[in-house]
């Protein structure tokens, strides 16, 4: 079938939860995308930040093809020797002490809400507490995610959410010390907003938030789904700011595209919080997506994927700069590592429809920000690519 024929089936058979782009992707290698007609494509999207190692990485593709022939699915009730493996190297690398797997970010984030209840009512004795989320977040489409996302767009149809979770502005310390009392449980936040804009976290705000947390033994929450997986040039981007939180997210690159998620918590937090019978799955950890964060985890470790990212991003950041000051309509840069975005004064969903059409994916943030989240792996060239691509539809709107 050509593409249009793939489109329709699509319209006729799938819930219309997406207003996806004209296109049916194939197949891919490196960082390059292949339709069905065979046209080529430049990704800067990695599938909103989640294919780091790019596409057909042979080593990642063994060793998930060598866990399909011995084992996929066991349930919790028994060990399996991936998820093993796989636990023990995301502990080396955010330095947290134990780990939950779970299907998706969203799941994820789940898990660090009931932890942070949960610690909350083993510290006090009830129930009743509350949660700091920040305006403009982002953490998923579940109701308790929901509950803690700050965009009433979302929100609205599917309300009332869960109760207890009052929203405080971004990068302003003092929005959050209004918001505290003793009913206060977590601050949860990404450390680089997504959704909300490409807004990374500022040294004052999240140090700020970790001396109150400590203070008022309130829980600090970092979601590190999109920003996480040596994103920001560091395995974790609250490792740039050496401010360690009590619980935190992980999701996307860590399966490179086998659905895969986790929450990780200190040793003290899950002392008091989650014991046999609070929380649980039947598909997460299993061992194919064991395998698959075990050999994520193993390759970014051994080729320092973080440390390409330190080289490659501040070219990146170069020449997005010169697009700001190239066009006025292009105000602002804005972003940490790998996970950038530009400002438009122009309709950055048709520049990301027009980029298609040249061959480049690119995504939107919000309403007014072009997104780049390429693979880890890119090099300049890559970069020179995008740019050339990009200023074509720029020059033609």
């Amino acid at each position: 079938m050509n593409q249009e024929s793939y489109i329709e089936k699509a319209e006729e058979n799938i819930l219309h939860t997406y207003n996806r782009f004209h296109l049916v992707l194939d197949h891919g290698e490196g960082v390059y995308l292949y339709d069905t007609d065979g046209k080529e494509y430049l990704d800067f999207a990695a599938g909103i930040a989640v294919q780091a190692l790019g596409y057909h990485n042979k080593e990642y593709n063994e060793a998930l093809k060598a866990q399909v022939d011995k084992l996929l699915h066991t349930s919790n009730l028994y060990y399996n020797v991936p998820i093993v493996h796989a636990a023990e190297r995301l502990k080396a690398a955010s330095g947290m002490d134990r780990v939950f797997f779970t299907n998706s970010g969203t799941e994820a984030i789940e898990g660090a809400i009931k932890t942070a209840k949960k610690y909350a009512f083993t510290r006090d004795g009830h129930a009743g507490h509350e949660i700091i989320a920040m305006n403009h977040s982002f953490h998923g489409r579940s109701l308790g995610a929901l509950s803690v996302t700050g965009n009433k767009h979302y929100q609205e149809p599917f309300e009332p959410l869960m109760p207890g979770v009052k929203f405080a502005e971004f990068n302003n310390l003092d929005s959050v010390k209004a918001l505290i009392n003793e009913k206060t449980c977590a601050i949860i936040f990404e450390t680089v907003q997504g959704e909300g804009g490409i807004y990374p976290a500022t040294v004052e705000f999240i140090e700020g938030l970790r001396k109150l947390c400590d203070e008022n033994d309130i829980l600090l929450i970092l979601d590190e789904i999109q920003c996480g997986m040596g994103r920001t040039g560091e395995m974790f981007a609250w490792q740039h700011y050496g401010v360690k939180p009590d619980v935190m997210t992980s999701a996307k690159a860590l399966g490179c595209g086998v659905p895969v998620g986790a929450f990780l918590m200190t040793e003290k937090v899950a002392e008091k919080s989650l014991k046999p019978g609070d929380h649980g799955t039947t598909y997460g950890g299993n061992p194919l997506v064991g395998a698959a964060a075990d050999k994520v985890l193993e390759i970014m470790e051994r080729d320092d994927i973080p440390g390409h990212v330190r080289e490659i991003a501040p070219y990146l950041e170069q020449k997005l700069d010169e697009l700001v000051e190239k066009y006025d309509f292009i105000t602002a840069r804005r972003g940490m590592g790998l996970i950038q975005g530009l400002v438009s004064e122009k309709s950055v969903g048709q520049i990301a429809a027009k980029a298609i059409e040249e061959g480049l994916l690119v995504i939107t943030a919000g309403s007014d920000v072009l997104r780049f989240v390429p693979p880890l792996i890119i090099e300049k060239k890559h970069v020179d690519e995008m740019i050339q691509k990009l200023e074509h539809v720029l020059q033609s709107i």
